[in-house]
């Protein structure tokens, strides 16, 4: 428990909201018409992941596998409100997971491995980092 409260939750919050890239490139791809192509959301997805690689494995944040952990739930509930917020504007009826809360747990499912293997992959560059400077 001690662990979970060292986190840097500030830190895991703000990269949580900036993998909000992916669902608000979708949106707009939706409103303006254009032909969804399943490669723009991989490069959005691995863009989003090489910035929390980078941002936890760079520095000095404490516990980087449970930081992109969380990082992941983060994103998965702040994706989960957005579509919440706007799905009713944009189409007219509540969609996504609270829409169908059975889809709720998955989804969380999925985002908590995408920032555990974030995690091991930013604690990996960690140790390499820290064997080359000795």
């Amino acid at each position: 428990m001690k662990k979970i409260t060292t986190l840097n939750w500030f830190l895991i919050t703000a990269l949580g909201g900036l993998a909000l890239v992916r669902p608000l490139v979708r949106i707009v791809e939706d409103q303006a018409n254009l032909t969804h192509h399943a490669a723009s959301s991989i490069v959005i997805t691995i863009g989003i992941s090489i910035v929390w690689i980078a941002v936890v494995g760079l520095s000095r944040v404490a516990e980087p596998v449970l930081t992109l952990l969380f990082t992941g739930l983060a994103y998965g509930v702040l994706s989960s409100i957005l579509s919440a917020i706007l799905s009713p504007i944009l189409l007219g009826h509540l969609d996504g997971p609270l829409a169908n809360p059975v889809r709720l747990l998955p989804a969380l499912a999925i985002n908590a491995i995408w920032g555990l293997l974030a995690g091991a992959i930013a604690l990996g560059l960690r140790q390499v980092r820290r064997v080359r400077s000795d």
